[in-house]
């Protein structure tokens, strides 16, 4: 479904300030995996999405979406095949257009657009229904501006709408980390649900190595640019918080105590 061969990618390249994020990045996911990714500040996991979704194109290297070569596609052109959630909830809504508006938009995604989607009876009682899965009353504010919502209320929305086209592939850059607590849980449930139900193929950015092993059906460390843990199955079921932060020390060649490191 997914597979990345020697993604190199460096930012301010010949500056001072140069940035090599990708190192000869090598990673393939399968259709409906569930693949959560975890790294510290730097380690390229953001960078790693944006090559995949075409918001950045690889300096060298390929990506490949159901074996379509995409590697210099921009992200406009890949849009009907990927989806994504950012971890500003006011990143992947308009807060200046409705709810019914938002949704529309997502359901046309990868199409011609005009200024505003066109809305019929037939899509309003399908964002209707769809939204009424939320359990969050949204299906009785459809006319209601979108920045009217909640944090975890938008972002509840954004999951919906990567949900609403063809594409198979969802992307989440720690969708979760600008919410408290008990919302954050909520939208992850909610996560793990929909892409279950919709068979989607996921990579899930979490600053949480908890979150990493609860959710999904596999684990990746990137440190530096590439992959240097690849866990699932029985390994990943046996693992723990605590292996994960051995594993990470060793990596780092640092001690640390908690997640905060991975923060990033």
């Amino acid at each position: 479904m997914i597979k990345v061969e020697e993604l190199q990618l460096t930012f301010n390249a010949g500056t001072p300030i140069e940035n090599h994020v990708l190192r000869g990045l090598d990673l393939n996911i399968k259709e409906s995996e569930f693949v959560t990714i975890i790294g510290s500040n730097g380690a390229g996991k953001s960078s790693l999405l944006n090559v995949i979704s075409g918001d950045l194109i690889a300096d060298t290297g390929y990506v490949i979406i159901n074996d379509k070569d995409v590697s210099r596609l921009p992200a406009w052109k890949r849009a009907g095949m990927v989806a994504r959630v950012f971890q500003d909830p006011m990143i992947g809504t308009c807060e200046n257009l409705t709810i019914e508006e938002n949704l529309a938009l997502a359901y046309n995604r990868g199409q011609k657009q005009r200024l505003k989607p066109a809305l019929n009876n037939h899509l309003r009682q399908l964002f209707k229904d769809k939204l009424t899965v939320l359990n969050l009353g949204l299906e009785n504010r459809l006319s209601d501006m979108m920045g009217l919502l909640s944090g975890g209320q938008r972002q509840a929305v954004s999951l919906l709408m990567s949900t609403l086209q063809s594409s198979k592939i969802l992307l989440l850059d720690e969708h979760t980390a600008a919410l408290d607590p008990k919302t954050a849980q909520f939208v992850l449930e909610l996560t793990a649900k929909m892409v279950e139900e919709s068979k989607l193929t996921t990579m899930m950015v979490t600053h949480s190595m908890k979150q990493a092993l609860e959710y999904g059906t596999r684990t990746v460390m990137l440190h530096q640019g590439k992959v240097v843990l690849d866990v699932s199955g029985e390994e990943r079921k046996r693992m723990t918080v605590t292996d994960l932060l051995n594993m990470f020390e060793k990596t780092r060649g640092e001690e640390i105590t908690d997640d905060v490191l991975l923060l990033g």
